[in-house]
């Protein structure tokens, strides 16, 4: 049998991080402005920084849609 895989977008992943938006700007060393363009898909999130989004939330990036 196999196990599904849960996926969580952005903002899913935040909140079930129990991180405020400005909470993950301020982790990840960027502009909270910079962040919810990433959440809004107004930006694309570079892999360094989602890899370090993923350590922060503790969330495999696998799992995550960016």
């Amino acid at each position: 049998m196999e196990s599904k895989q849960v996926m969580f977008d952005l903002r899913q992943a935040r909140q079930y991080a129990k991180f405020t938006q400005k909470d993950i700007a301020k982790k990840l060393g960027i502009a909270q402005l910079t962040y919810q363009k990433y959440e809004a898909g107004e930006r694309k999130m570079r892999v360094d920084v989602a890899k370090d989004f993923s350590k922060v939330v503790n969330i495999p990036i696998d799992n995550i849609i960016f």
